[in-house]
């Protein structure tokens, strides 16, 4: 028989409340209170608790905390990630996330979606002849150097390439391409971001700071 993890990954409707699926929240919720309970100069012991919760997290990361994860082993982030406060991963399919992000206060990840008609989301009947309570779940992939403005909404199977800034309060519902800035509810793309937008161009802001030169050359 088909695992409702593996009918998670596979796209098709599954089960939440699977007894396996609703151990593996359980100790992940419980998880995110015991993150949420620690002081933030309690490093060592927010790094291990982070590390029973998050399938990858690289090197650098900082998480403000609260958090809420979901699943947890289902979210893959990448080298110095910042997230601020109540960072929201609801990682029932999976949830990447690149190098060098930046998230702002009150960001949510969301990956499942239920049925439209109401009928459908009360019940549904399963291939052995039951009546379950079912949903699916599409993944969420950010690519690298990233920032999110507050309360920024990813809803279930986008994709944002790399270099990508989302304004404040989008709700984002369809891929963005890289090196755009877009913003709004639904998230459009605003225009593509280029050199003009160099800080070294706003020196009544750079004051008598520098900018570095280009990695990339």
């Amino acid at each position: 028989m088909v695992r409702e993890e593996e009918k998670i990954r596979d796209g098709i409707l599954f089960c939440p409340g699977d007894p396996e699926l609703k151990a593996i929240k359980l100790k992940t919720h419980n998880l995110n209170v015991d993150y949420n309970n620690t002081y933030e100069d309690e490093t060592e012991k927010r790094a291990k608790i982070l590390s029973e919760i998050i399938g990858e997290f690289g090197e650098g990361g900082f998480i403000q905390g609260p958090v809420a994860f979901h699943y947890g082993k289902h979210t893959r982030i990448g080298k110095n990630f910042f997230g601020n406060f109540n960072l929201t991963i609801q990682d029932d399919a999976e949830v990447t996330i690149g190098d060098n992000c930046n998230f702002g206060p009150n960001v949510t990840i969301v990956t499942p979606i239920h049925p439209m008609l109401s009928d459908e989301r009360r019940e549904m009947a399963t291939a052995d002849g039951g009546k379950k309570h079912l949903c699916y779940a599409k993944p969420v992939h950010i690519g690298n150097d990233c920032w999110f403005g507050a309360s920024v909404t990813v809803c279930p199977g986008v994709v944002i390439g790399d270099n990508c800034v989302i304004g404040a309060g989008s709700v984002v519902t369809r891929d963005i391409p890289p090196g755009s800035f877009a913003a709004g509810n639904p998230c459009r793309v605003i225009r593509e971001i280029t050199e003009a937008d160099s800080m070294k161009y706003k020196p009544e802001i750079l004051a008598d700071n520098q900018v570095l030169p280009r990695r990339d050359g």
